[in-house]
């Protein structure tokens, strides 16, 4: 395979952004960058438009809706025959497309990086394994898309319900599954997800579990997701504990 779409959805992602387009271009051969954008309110366009007079390949794209219209709208910008989606606060590992390549297969129709978290000045290398775990176990139940391979032919003609802000990587995976392919979740593949400070907030994850528990009417396994919320709440915890460290280190 020479070169491969990539489509990354946006909005105010300037925390990380700049990091994650330096590990595509560094680890993936683009064809051609979709970034689907929110509308942003930050940097994030004019990161973009420094990227684009370097590599003069990337695509913007704008959408007011959620994850489900951004996504649908991405896949139809795709022109190659595989592609990846890859989030915006993620870092790919090296030579993640090499690594995710060599598991191309005329059955296979995505290849999964397994998700994994890096929080700033703590070093717990067994409480990181353990969330590894449960994230590759989370992905079977409710998929997953911040950094997969696709075989475009597959998602061609999915429709994604609009109202799936939160299960849309789930509906993907189904109709992938649908189709007769199967999903790989190579060991060797995988990224470090970031997430913004924002994220942490006792707010903002009492909304998360709530639209996940909602949204778990896509898939009738997907109640087993919930048994693995113990892992996130004490991932939030830590994570906030480091912002609170960091803060009080100032």
């Amino acid at each position: 395979m020479e070169k491969i779409d990539v489509v990354v959805l946006t909005k105010d992602s300037e925390h990380l952004l700049e990091r994650c387009l330096n590990s595509i271009y560094q680890n993936i051969p683009v064809n051609k960058l979709i970034i689907v954008d929110g509308y942003s309110d930050d940097n994030t366009l004019k990161i973009l438009q420094e990227f684009n007079k370097k590599y003069k390949n990337i695509k913007v794209v704008f959408d007011d809706g959620n994850r489900a219209t951004a996504r649908q709208k991405g896949i139809r910008e795709v022109e190659t025959e595989w592609f990846a989606f890859v989030d915006s606060d993620v870092i790919l590992c090296k030579e993640w497309f090499k690594r995710a390549e060599k598991n191309i297969k005329p059955n296979v129709g995505a290849i999964w990086g397994l998700e994994r978290y890096k929080i700033k000045n703590l070093n717990l290398p067994l409480f990181y394994k353990l969330l590894s775990k449960a994230s590759k176990e989370c992905f079977k139940i409710r998929g997953g898309m911040h950094d997969t391979l696709i075989r475009t032919a597959v998602v061609r003609d999915i429709k994604i319900p609009t109202n799936l802000h939160h299960y849309e990587d789930a509906y993907i995976i189904n109709h992938v599954k649908k189709k007769g392919y199967e999903i790989l979740m190579p060991d060797e593949l995988y990224s470090l997800h970031y997430r913004p400070e924002t994220d942490w907030d006792i707010r903002s994850s009492i909304r998360l579990a709530t639209n996940e528990i909602r949204n778990g009417l896509v898939d009738s396994h997907a109640f087993k997701f919930i048994l693995y919320y113990p892992f996130w709440v004490l991932l939030w915890a830590v994570q906030k504990f480091s912002i609170i460290k960091e803060r009080a280190c100032t």
